[in-house]
């Protein structure tokens, strides 16, 4: 029992030092929060352990605990899976357009999260020419442009024509990030439509994309630090959940 409540006292430790790293990385969401209910939830069972307090418990609620924690695991393992389902996508090649979904613009360009995903846009741009590639997102309280517009200066600096480049930009969240930019083409069902996001993210963009046209759905998985990605992946499970409900 020792080892388990140290092991209580190390997750909680490692969530709280985590949720700083999140927190001072400045990218605009609150993500940091899961992270300290996290150190909140394993400082819990570290007391409850800590001060015997268990077999105090009544054995409903004990049960109750366990069940529910039983369920969230469950449903957190199903979406990390589909998540993986998606983590390595190239994109079917060919497709007529590619959207690139935005992330936040820093005053000196793209985040290091937008810039991989404009990355590997360029790298599809590249290898198929006639593609035109539409970039999103609007301008939030802590950006001096819009996610769109730098995007289009970006791609613009890396010698991407402007005429294969549509710029949408007043989307505030991933779903009207692709609702909006299927707004600005024509769709039909045999088009081939690329999502452009992080590896994370990809799983979700293409689903939330099968939503609103019956073209031909792919995505292009984006590069993620690695320091970022359990954050990032436990925050795309309640990105789906709220889609799916």
């Amino acid at each position: 029992m020792h080892k388990l409540r140290r092991l209580y006292a190390l997750f909680a430790i490692l969530s709280l030092v985590y949720s700083v790293a999140v927190f001072m990385v400045g990218s605009g969401t609150f993500s940091f929060i899961i992270w300290i209910f996290a150190a909140i939830f394993w400082g819990f069972l570290y007391l409850m352990d800590k001060k015997s307090l268990w077999p105090k418990v009544p054995k409903a609620i004990k049960y109750s605990f366990r069940i529910m924690v039983a369920i969230c695991l469950t449903i957190f393992v199903i979406c990390q899976g589909c998540i993986l389902s998606q983590f390595f996508s190239k994109g079917e090649s060919g497709a007529e357009y590619i959207i690139v979904l935005g992330a936040q613009m820093r005053d000196w360009g793209p985040s290091v999260v937008y810039k991989a995903r404009l990355d590997s846009a360029i790298e599809y741009l590249n290898n198929n020419p006639d593609t035109k590639v539409i970039v999103t997102g609007g301008q939030g309280a802590n950006e001096s442009i819009s996610e769109g517009e730098g995007g289009q200066e970006y791609l613009l600096s890396q010698g991407i024509n402007k005429d294969r480049i549509l710029v949408e930009k007043d989307s505030v969240d991933t779903d009207e990030n692709i609702s909006n930019a299927l707004s600005l083409i024509d769709t039909d069902n045999d088009m081939k439509i690329c999502i452009v996001t992080n590896n994370f993210h990809v799983f979700r963009g293409v689903m939330i994309a099968k939503r609103y046209t019956n073209a031909k759905i792919s995505g292009i998985a984006a590069f993620t630090q690695y320091q970022y990605l359990p954050n990032n992946m436990v925050r795309e499970t309640f990105g789906i959940l709220k889609d799916i409900f």
